[in-house]
């Protein structure tokens, strides 16, 4: 998938602190890219991780999209997107990118992350809640599956989500929805694996 272009569109009117880093950057300060990486890079592992379901594709995708970050600084318009828009949206194609060339695998043949917990009853009980998440995400369709990443688990606002995606608003709309529903089914045959009971 094609990388996107440095920013154009419409000046966006809130302050971009990631933009003073990068223009910091920019201008010969590597304290800055330390700084810029330091704040951005959990929640972009933690995206990737999400849409991937892997800790060490995860890694990559965020090395290549700040890397593309730091070749793309000295051309950086200030104003015409936010720094973390332009990101998200790098690791949204590179996470499309590996997903397409993955080879088709049954669900269960994916292994479940350790799960660090304080106690092993509480342990195995998140465990198996996530893995449930997990398995349903996986069943979405990729735009889907961003979405609802994008939106009910790292919070983002709609017109962010269009920007990231590339997208109209109405379209995340439409996808999130849709994921919501589908997730749903998905999770109500794992009522016993996320430790509901029914109320009949």
């Amino acid at each position: 998938m094609e990388e996107p272009s440095t920013p154009s569109g419409p000046p966006l009117p809130e302050r971009d602190p990631e933009a003073d880093l990068l223009a910091r950057y920019a201008a010969g300060d590597p304290a800055a890219a330390r700084l810029l990486a330091g704040r951005l890079t959990p929640r972009l592992y933690a995206h990737a991780c999400r849409v991937l379901g892997e800790g060490s594709e995860a890694e990559d995708v965020v090395q290549e999209a700040l890397l593309r970050l730091w070749r793309v600084a000295p051309d950086w318009r200030r104003g015409e997107a936010k720094v973390t828009t332009w990101l998200y949206r790098v690791v949204a194609n590179l996470c499309t990118d590996r997903l397409r060339r993955r080879p088709v695998l049954p669900l269960e043949a994916a292994a479940d992350p350790p799960d660090p917990a304080p106690s092993a009853a509480a342990g195995l009980q998140e465990a198996a809640r996530r893995a449930a998440l997990r398995r349903a995400l996986a069943q979405l369709p990729d735009r889907q599956r961003q979405a609802v990443v994008l939106r009910h688990i790292e919070g983002l606002a709609n017109p962010e989500i269009a920007a990231i995606l590339e997208i109209g608003v109405a379209a995340v709309e439409s996808l999130t929805a849709r994921g919501k529903r589908a997730l749903a089914r998905a999770l109500e045959a794992e009522k016993e694996a996320l430790g509901y009971q029914d109320e009949e």
